[in-house]
């Protein structure tokens, strides 16, 4: 079963150190439109992969898109992971190291803003940068987010 807000309260209450980027992202900010995965962009530091691992360990992670292979993290692996694709019981986690069009995680962290969803307080990358990380992406579901986001920036900055 899909339940990729508890997939992220996950990432929330186990202290990990990520943004929200992609779609949820652009749902925090007001875009109207459903996903199918949640896309972090996450600190590779071996202490905070361990925090990944940890939050999700009852919920049978498995690496995408080899799922017979469960999520087992060891000190030299975390230093050599540059992205991590899983999957869980409760949907589809993408933590990415670096964004298109912004950077790496420090870059994507100073364009983030603290935001109090109904899941708990977190990071999500801040209406701007998703714009442009949406328009490096150049495909046909970003751009169809991009056209959302600037309406609800167009819209914000009429008030």
């Amino acid at each position: 079963m899909q339940n990729l807000a508890e997939l992220t309260k996950r990432l929330i209450t186990g202290n990990v150190e990520f943004v929200l980027v992609g779609g949820f992202a652009a749902i925090a900010h007001g875009v109207l439109r459903s996903t199918r995965d949640v896309d972090v962009c996450c600190r590779f530091s071996e202490e905070n992969l361990m925090r990944i691992q940890k939050a999700l360990a009852d919920l049978h992670p498995v690496y995408r898109p080899r799922t017979d292979l469960p999520l087992e993290l060891t000190p030299e692996l975390c230093g050599s992971l540059k992205d991590l694709y899983l999957k869980t019981d409760l949907g589809i986690l993408d933590c990415l190291g670096e964004i298109k069009g912004v950077g790496g995680f420090e870059d994507v962290a100073r364009h983030s803003v603290e935001l109090e969803l109904p899941i708990g307080r977190c990071r999500v990358i801040d209406l701007d940068t998703l714009i442009i990380a949406k328009e490096a992406m150049d495909r046909d579901h970003d751009r169809i987010s991009v056209r959302d986001l600037k309406e609800i920036k167009k819209r914000q900055q009429q008030r």
